[in-house]
């Protein structure tokens, strides 16, 4: 079953790709139309908790998920779909969760802000990197002859040139901005929304045959994202606001640029896609059960455990 999952390759029927690469880039355009120049200054002069922050998405996530891929040692291409992940920046969903938590929402911006620069250089190097350390991957890796130019320059054209635009548009026309920016983020959100579930409902037997073998992978792997945020945090003692919304930038990860790198360099490569496209779906319910919990129900179970 392991070679099966290896050869697996899902499709995204004829112009998919295109579509994907579309409805991303409006998503982070819409994004950095919320950005000012401001936000960096003010990131410049208390820039501890994004540092950490930073850290904590870029280096010890992508060493953990290698740790744990050594020590569980899935199939390759589920493995190389566990690193891609990790070398992904944090979604842009994570601002909304970190509001629901009760977290310190300027910092979850201004940290998706820095990831999103980051990531043009960091999420390729990251994950060849990584990837290449372990053997079963780097097979993998040789066999396609990944060209990190090539992935430097559609993360330019996905994430970098959205948010250079987006943020031309909010210096020069912030009240236009201002107006524009929810509907155009919504519009991204539920145009990408409907790709998914098209392309779900597209190569729906073979995710329900192979999705067995990425559940628990990916409730461990998540789990240890968002655990591992939230203790670096407590370790360099910042405030409980930020120990959250570190943990959620670290969790939440853009899966949509995840999958637009596998289809665009490794054919919707099924284990790989399998991951990457689950983890898209747990991180939302993973970032909504650790918000309710954080804004009302660490309470309301403390005040059962008090009475009873």
């Amino acid at each position: 079953m392991t070679e099966s999952i290896d050869a697996l390759q899902l499709n995204l029927g004829e112009g998919g790709l295109m579509v994907m690469n579309v409805s991303l880039a409006v998503i982070m355009f819409g994004v950095a139309l919320e950005l000012t120049i401001q936000d960096f200054k003010d990131i410049a002069k208390n820039p501890k908790s994004t540092l950490i922050g930073s850290f904590s998405q870029f280096l010890l996530l992508p060493f953990l998920t290698f740790v744990l891929v050594w020590l569980m040692q899935p199939a390759p291409s589920i493995a190389l779909g566990m690193f891609m992940v990790a070398a992904c920046p944090g979604g842009n969903i994570s601002n909304f969760f970190s509001l629901l938590a009760r977290g310190n929402a300027a910092l979850s911006v201004s940290m998706t802000a820095i990831a999103t620069l980051l990531a043009i250089v960091m999420t390729p190097l990251n994950f060849t990197f990584w990837a290449s350390l372990y053997s079963p991957t780097n097979a993998i890796l040789q066999e396609i002859s990944l060209d990190l130019w090539k992935v430097f320059e559609i993360i330019v054209l996905i994430l970098g040139i959205p948010l250079v635009l987006g943020m031309i548009v909010r210096h020069f026309k912030a009240n236009i901005a201002e107006r524009i920016s929810p509907w155009i983020k919504g519009f991204g959100v539920v145009f990408f929304a409907g790709f998914v579930i098209v392309a779900f409902w597209t190569n729906f037997d073979n995710f329900i045959a192979y999705v067995q073998f990425v559940l628990l992978l990916v409730f461990i792997h998540n789990a240890v994202a968002l655990t591992s945020g939230y203790g670096l945090a407590k370790a360099f003692n910042l405030p409980e606001a930020d120990r959250r919304s570190i943990s959620i930038e670290t969790g939440i990860q853009n899966s949509g640029l995840g999958l637009l790198l596998i289809f665009n360099f490794f054919d919707g490569l099924g284990g790989m896609a399998l991951i990457v496209a689950w983890w898209g779906i747990w991180h939302i319910l993973a970032g909504m059960s650790l918000g309710w919990y954080w804004s009302v129900g660490k309470k309301s179970i403390q005040r059962v455990i008090t009475n009873a």
